[in-house]
């Protein structure tokens, strides 16, 4: 079944990168990450999610419409509807701070605030110790995500980070 999508595109997005599932960390791992239960790939119609190497799920933007059913079955509230055109994304939902979420992920974000100071429009700010970007402001100018120290600030394209 072709769903035709309108005009702006909006995809799923879960904010979460699997990092401390990569460190292979699962014991001190993050308790606000993807627990990989799956619920997000039954509910959706359109076999957009699938769980990638680390267990987190992902969606294939080509396939989701945005419904939004993903996004009130996960018990996690990691997924959220984005704007496809604002590539810039933040790829994670740790919510302790610096040293804490160190030691949980490799690429948690520690609220350190670069991300802030280096966004020109004032897209982005630090919010319970995690990045979070108003895309209705977002330029996706993608210096946040250059800047990022930890990498959790990725850009979709993968022009200003590697695609993850």
């Amino acid at each position: 079944m072709a769903i035709k999508k309108r005009f702006p595109y909006r995809a799923a997005l879960v904010s979460c990168n699997g990092g401390c599932r990569a460190a292979g960390s699962e014991d001190s791992g993050c308790k606000d990450g993807c627990i990989g239960c799956g619920a997000c790939i039954e509910k959706c119609k359109f076999g957009a999610i699938s769980m990638n190497e680390y267990g987190v799920a992902e969606v294939d933007e080509e396939k989701c419409i945005a419904c939004g059913q993903c996004a009130k079955v996960c018990p996690q509230n990691l997924i959220k509807i984005h704007e496809c055109a604002n590539y810039i994304v933040v790829k994670c939902s740790n919510k302790e701070k610096g040293a804490v979420a160190r030691k949980q992920c490799e690429v948690s974000c520690i609220g350190c605030g670069i991300c802030e100071k280096t966004c020109t429009a004032g897209a982005i700010h630090v919010e319970d110790n995690c990045a979070v970007i108003q895309e209705d402001i977002c330029l996706s100018c993608g210096m946040c995500s250059v800047k990022c120290p930890r990498h959790v600030i990725h850009d979709l394209r993968g022009i200003f980070t590697a695609v993850r």
